[in-house]
């Protein structure tokens, strides 16, 4: 059977890379996989993967970074579903620099997508599932978010903070059955996720597939069991 058979479950960023690894990955778990991203055709695109392996999937655009998408994000996946069951917060950027080197915009623009955008999924997310009675939230933060490298400061910043936030509401969830859990990859073939197996590989790159299956172990786990976060990192990696 199934193993995400019926649940409802929005993916952000899951128009490519990691996110739409774990959208294919729910749909064929038989999850009803609503597909967010700001890039609606590459939405349509992961839809179109789903159904045709036989899963249930709708897309609905969104940037994370805009609350009022978000809100709207939350307000239609019920509409249509009725419910919430995972939320996997995966939208993100890449970027920085040094940071002597790095200007307020781009600082600003990174912390916009990465930590405000998945405060806002949260919060929203959060809410509808008090209101059930409970959900599964997922917040994709990085090894960067446990460490911090030379040139990585403003990315790392921003996943500290989702590693704050993921603690934060863990606790707060406990009293409603909520779990909130952070997976934290290194290096990962984002742009190989249409790839073959053995391209993924050639890459020696972290599969994005085995990050879906982490989801859905996180998604699955028994009712009073939680994993506060997974670390997967690339063989030989010093961390």
């Amino acid at each position: 059977m199934p193993r995400l058979r019926d649940k409802v479950a929005i993916v952000t960023g899951s128009s490519s890379g990691i996110g739409k690894a774990i959208a294919l990955r729910f749909g064929q778990e038989g999850a009803r996989v609503v597909v967010a991203a700001r890039r609606i055709a590459l939405c349509e695109q992961t839809v179109s993967q789903i159904r045709e392996q036989g899963g249930e999937a709708w897309p609905i655009q969104t940037d994370v970074a805009d609350e009022r998408q978000v809100e709207r994000l939350m307000a239609d996946t019920v509409a249509r579903y009725g419910r919430l069951d995972i939320l996997v917060n995966n939208a993100g950027i890449g970027g920085g620099n040094r940071l002597a080197e790095t200007s307020t915009e781009a600082f600003d623009h990174v912390m916009n997508v990465n930590l405000r955008g998945t405060f806002f999924c949260c919060r929203a997310g959060f809410r509808q599932m008090k209101h059930q009675g409970g959900g599964v939230i997922i917040n994709v933060s990085s090894v960067a978010g446990l460490q911090a490298w030379a040139g990585t400061g403003t990315y790392s910043a921003s996943k500290h903070g989702i590693m704050a936030l993921t603690k934060s509401l863990a606790d707060e969830g406990r009293p409603h059955h909520i779990k909130v859990s952070a997976i934290c990859p290194g290096a990962v073939a984002d742009d190989l996720v249409d790839a073959s197996l053995a391209d993924i590989e050639h890459s020696e790159k972290i599969n994005p597939f085995d990050v879906a299956e982490a989801a859905i172990y996180l998604s699955t786990l028994g009712k009073y069991a939680v994993v506060h976060q997974i670390v997967i990192d690339r063989l030989g990696a010093d961390w």
